[in-house]
């Protein structure tokens, strides 16, 4: 009999999270390990737990199914199946390699055939590390010719004018219901109508960071993280402002900036 898969699971929708650990739960052969609601938790989550088998989300907010495997050590890469309501990144997950493509809802005989795909491929080490050294190149490849440019500004109306924000000198993103809430560096205020989610996806996320489910900051604007009772904490950036840090991003913001 095949050792156990041992398999994280990533979605940020937690209906869609409950219904594959269910799954998963089925089988014998399958040791759940954890469950990750966001791209940045897996990351830590992979790195320190080390999985056999990891099922990404394509898309989610703070960072996608390929934003999480560029983000990974080599020597922490597992193997990968993504899973996604739509069919349109099917050839770009195989060009990464991946182990399996899902579409959702996830069918459990379809599941079976991708834990056995998985099987087969750890009891074969090399091919295991031959997906690991492959990954980096495939990504770049695929990256630089299918991803738009990062966002470099934001416009912003006032009135009967309509103030070109520079990205690089916004220091933190807050929602408020429909409304997001930008600081700039200078302590500037503006205010947009526009859904978080879908602005972070255009924002570099090299430099910002969630710092929790209404809340981005610039990295560079960070100048202290101050450490709070229960494990969270929170940012002071250089222009005043103090940002409380949820506890998961809490996490992943010691992990991030926290470390040498």
């Amino acid at each position: 009999m095949s050792a156990r898969l041992r398999v994280l699971v990533v979605d940020d929708e937690r209906p869609a999270r409950s219904f594959l650990v269910a799954l998963l739960r089925s089988f014998e052969d399958v040791v759940l390990i954890g469950e990750a609601s966001s791209g940045r938790e897996a990351v830590a989550m992979i790195n320190e737990q080390k999985p056999d088998l990891a099922f990404l989300d394509w898309q989610m907010p703070d960072l996608d199914g390929m934003g999480v495997v560029r983000q990974l050590r080599k020597q922490s890469m597992p193997l990968i199946a993504f899973v996604t309501a739509y069919d349109e990144y099917a050839v770009r997950a195989f060009e990464v390699n991946a182990v399996d493509y899902l579409l959702k809802p996830v069918d459990k005989a379809r599941l079976r055939e991708t834990l056995n795909r998985a099987q087969d491929r750890m009891e074969h080490a090399e091919i295991v590390a031959e997906q690991a050294a492959r990954v980096g190149q495939a990504l770049d490849s695929i990256e630089s010719s299918a991803r738009p440019p990062f966002l470099e500004r934001i416009p912003v109306r006032h009135r009967d004018e309509v103030l070109i924000v520079p990205v690089v000198q916004i220091a933190s993103i807050v929602a408020d219901g429909e409304l997001l809430n930008i600081t700039t560096t200078r302590n500037e205020r503006h205010t947009i109508t526009y859904r978080l989610k879908d602005l972070e996806r255009m924002l570099d996320p090299g430099r910002f960071i969630r710092l929790g489910r209404g809340t981005l900051a610039n990295v560079d604007s960070i100048s202290k993280v101050a450490m709070m009772p229960g494990g969270t904490h929170v940012a002071i950036l250089a222009n005043g402002q103090k940002l409380p840090v949820s506890r998961i991003q809490s996490r992943l913001l010691r992990d991030r900036l926290l470390k040498l």
